[in-house]
């Protein structure tokens, strides 16, 4: 032990002799000095600078003075002409919500005032206030007089009165389509938003879509509205023609009093994102600041860095109720660094509801396309018809709000049944005429097209059968959007216009539990059941079920015989109480169809929309299917179409096709993939089919490999033993053979007709403008559906093909469809 410790003390000794200095000479000095300077810093730091005491009186004036210029329109009555638009603002210099709350009640105490003043007057002779057609402004009839211009509505009449010093007041000519403006910086009080940009929100099921411009193509436009025009999905720039005028062109002559300038700016508005009140303009923000259009109208296009159409929940995060319609976020070039920040906090909360690549939460069952098939294996096809149109119109919300197209969401044969085609009236006493067409397959010149269509027998409102409706609306809390319960019941009003006093309409809803709400009432009793509707409020879950139950039971106790007995379901499908699995409600709708009542399925909303549901009410249900998107969709089904859709004249329609192998290959049926049949339910009455309405026309397309035709699409033949399958006979030039079956409405057995399909095909160049038509949509829908059995797939030549098919295009359905091609081509780059 003492051996160790003396290693250890002669181990230090030599450690010690070892080290190198640890400081340089002279460091106490150099660090001393280093201190000194530190304690000298230090001091200055505790030492208030010279001019601090100023700044701070500088800065207390300067607040005084800004409290001053913002308040004192409370006190101070100007003595400058004032013209003051119906519910406005003057915009404030700070962004102080103190502030603005205190001018925009000064500027709501002067609007009640000028309305006090404005109806305590008759209706008085106005002077003769000429306004010029060339500049669009009022020339008083005094050179000092204080203009005072009152509007009375948004954009289609305007009505002006003009107050003197006298405190007399005259009208100015109503104006229409214009729309003037003040010479203060005015806005709507609906713009005076409070809203806070660091709250940032997520919620995975919104539905949201956001459309960028980049700067070099808003650079290239003359103005800003023709930046949006055509570039961006869902936008109308609505114009007014001749009453366009620059903005620049509006300076006042010399000795004329300023009063204003003409509003030529083109509203804008967002297709699929409309409120249905008739304030559909967008939320417009520059900067990160709420300007208007006359504002947006200005600006340069030069001078912008980026716009941006936000629609949807990524608009509602951003602005709430007012981004309902939409929000176009401008950002400029040089901002001051509070514009960066703010730009910066909005463009994080953009961010957040960038769209998903498919629908959030919606519900749509896959399927496969129909394959090809061999015809010496298979010469049979058996389907049932499908006039539902839902597909379509759901397609159309999904591009028009800039997101992905969901493939399962793609049925071809809705996309085709969409739109009518000039088939001609039944000759017989048969429901519906068979009409055929033989013609090239525009994605694959080497195969043909054979098109089917059924035109239903019209039948005149006058002789149409008394109808039982029952309205079985969802009041769940899932339709409480815009886009759900409003326009629910907005639809339902058009339905009713179509109504009779014959006819009855009751209402059932269904939350929670279901209830009826109104009992069966006289159509000319539409007051009370309007008022039944209006009263009606979303909340609670959704028992889907429950209400499928009582509707059928209110409409099977005022059954009307030999009439038109029929429940209008309305929902999102999104059934989350009781029988709520498709399954279940497939067997409770199937039990249910037995009663002889039929059904109509009505879609609405978006994000949790469950289409599976609604499409397996409306097959199983002796039911048809329509999506509503929007109240144009609705007075074209409910409305134009009502008697197709509302009133069957066959049911159990079937069709099959027997191709004769001496000239077909190889086929396959285009769409109906979850309307296939067996062969052997075509002659069976058991087996339920689709319906067809009064007037309603139906459409199918097979895609066929000629005979001796070399094809990469032609199956693999697998050679039978035992069995073969040839010609069995000389039946000349016949291609195929067509058979239909059908009930009447309130029959149990069927009926069949038959038709013979020749073998005489023209060239597309000369085939009819619905062959055109109708296989261009086919096109599309392939497309979408990303289909493996096209080689053909620019958007530009499917463009281009339905152009060629838009004759007999009265509503513009036909045009819609060709400006739906140019948005999708556009977003899908």
């Amino acid at each position: 032990m003492e051996n160790n410790q003396d290693i250890d003390k002669r181990f230090n000794d030599a450690s010690k002799l070892s080290e190198e200095p640890a400081v340089f000479p002279g460091f106490d000095n150099v660090w001393a000095k280093v201190e000194e300077q530190l304690d000298k810093k230090e001091e200055k730091k505790r030492i208030l600078p010279v001019w601090f005491p100023y700044g701070i009186a500088a800065s207390l004036m300067i607040g005084l003075g800004a409290f001053y210029f913002i308040t004192k329109d409370k006190t101070h009555e100007s003595s400058e002409p004032l013209i003051v638009k119906n519910r406005t603002e003057t915009h404030p210099e700070k962004n102080s919500v103190r502030a603005t709350d205190s001018i925009v009640r000064s500027k709501i105490e002067k609007e009640i005032e000028a309305s006090q003043l404005s109806q305590k007057l008759p209706d008085l002779a106005y002077e003769d206030a000429k306004i010029p057609k060339d500049r669009g402004r009022v020339a008083a009839a005094q050179k000092n007089d204080e203009i005072f211009a009152l509007k009375r509505s948004d954009y289609s009449t305007d009505e002006y009165y003009i107050k003197k010093k006298d405190q007399t007041v005259i009208s100015a000519p109503q104006i229409k389509g214009k729309q003037w403006d003040d010479t203060t910086t005015t806005k709507s009080i609906e713009e005076v938003v409070v809203t806070s940009l660091m709250a940032t929100k997520k919620n995975a099921a919104q539905s949201s879509a956001s459309s960028t411009i980049q700067p070099n193509y808003i650079a290239s436009n003359s103005n800003i509205s023709q930046a949006l025009a055509g570039r961006v999905a869902g936008i109308q720039i609505q114009a007014y023609g001749s009453q366009r005028r620059n903005r620049n062109a509006m300076a006042n002559k010399p000795g004329t009093p300023n009063i204003g300038y003409l509003n030529n700016n083109n509203p804008i508005v967002i297709r699929g994102m409309k409120s249905l009140d008739s304030k559909n303009e967008p939320l417009i923000v520059v900067n990160g600041k709420v300007e208007g259009r006359n504002y947006f109208s200005t600006l340069d296009p030069e001078k912008i860095e980026s716009m941006e159409v936000v629609k949807g929940a990524g608009a509602s995060a951003l602005y709430g109720s007012r981004g309902v319609n939409g929000v176009i976020v401008v950002k400029t070039k040089r901002l001051s660094r509070k514009e960066k920040r703010r730009m910066e906090k909005m463009e994080q909360t953009i961010n957040q509801y960038k769209p998903n690549p498919v629908s959030d939460n919606e519900g749509y069952d896959e399927f496969v396309e129909n394959p090809f098939e061999l015809t010496k294996n298979q010469p049979l096809s058996t389907f049932s018809i499908d006039v539902d149109n839902a597909a379509y119109s759901n397609i159309r919300r999904m591009i028009n709000n800039g997101q992905a197209v969901d493939k399962n969401a793609v049925r071809i044969e809705e996309m085709i049944n969409y739109f009518k085609y000039t088939y001609p009236q039944p000759k017989n006493n048969d429901p519906f005429s068979v009409n055929t067409e033989y013609s090239d397959a525009p994605w694959n010149p080497d195969h043909k097209l054979l098109k089917i269509g059924l035109q239903g027998k019209n039948i005149a409102m006058d002789k149409l059968p008394a109808s039982n409706l029952v309205f079985l609306i969802d009041v769940s809390g899932s339709m409480n959007s815009p886009n759900k319960l409003p326009l629910l019941k907005s639809s339902f009003k058009v339905l009713l216009d179509q109504l009779r006093p014959q006819d009855k309409v009751g209402i059932v809803v269904y939350a929670g539990s279901a209830g009826m709400v109104l009992t069966p009432t006289s159509a000319q009793e539409k007051q009370k059941i309007m008022l039944a509707l209006d009263n009606l409020q979303a909340g609670g879950s959704t028992a889907g079920g429950a209400g499928i139950e009582l509707a059928y039971k209110l409409a099977q106790e005022n059954f009307i015989k030999d009439g038109n007995n029929r429940v209008v379901i309305a929902t999102d499908g999104d059934f989350n109480v009781g029988a709520s699995s498709t399954s279940n409600v497939q067997a409770l709708i199937e039990e249910k169809r037995k009663s002889g009542v039929f059904l109509t399925c009505l879609g609405f909303g978006m994000g949790n929309y469950k289409d599976n549901m609604l499409e397996t009410l409306a097959d199983k249900g002796n039911g048809n299917y329509a999506y509503i998107d929007n109240l144009q969709e609705a007075s074209k089904f409910l409305g134009k179409e009502f008697a197709g859709s509302m009133y069957a004249i066959a049911k159990d329609v079937k069709i099959q096709i027997e191709f004769n192998p001496k000239y077909v290959s190889s086929y396959r049926l285009i769409g109906y993939e979850n309307r296939k049949l067996k062969n052997e339910d075509f002659t069976n009455d058991k087996i339920d089919a689709g319906e067809l309405g009064s007037g309603h026309t139906v459409t199918a397309l097979y895609e066929i490999i000629p005979a001796g035709t070399k094809s990469e699409f032609l199956p693999n033949d697998s050679s039978l033993k035992y069995t073969r399958t040839e010609s069995s006979g000389d039946f000349g030039s016949e291609l195929a053979t067509v058979k239909f079956r059908y009930k009447k409405p309130d029959g149990d057995a069927s009926k069949e007709i038959s038709q013979v399909v020749g073998n005489a095909s023209g060239k597309l160049s000369s085939a009819s403008s619905d062959f055109k038509f109708a296989s261009s949509v086919a096109w599309f829908g392939l497309v979408l559906r990303k289909s493996d059995l096209i080689s053909k797939k620019d958007f530009s030549e499917i463009e281009n093909l339905a152009r060629q098919g838009k004759a007999n295009d009265a509503e513009g359905y036909r045009s819609e469809f060709v400006r739906l091609i140019e948005s999708y081509k556009a977003i899908s780059k």
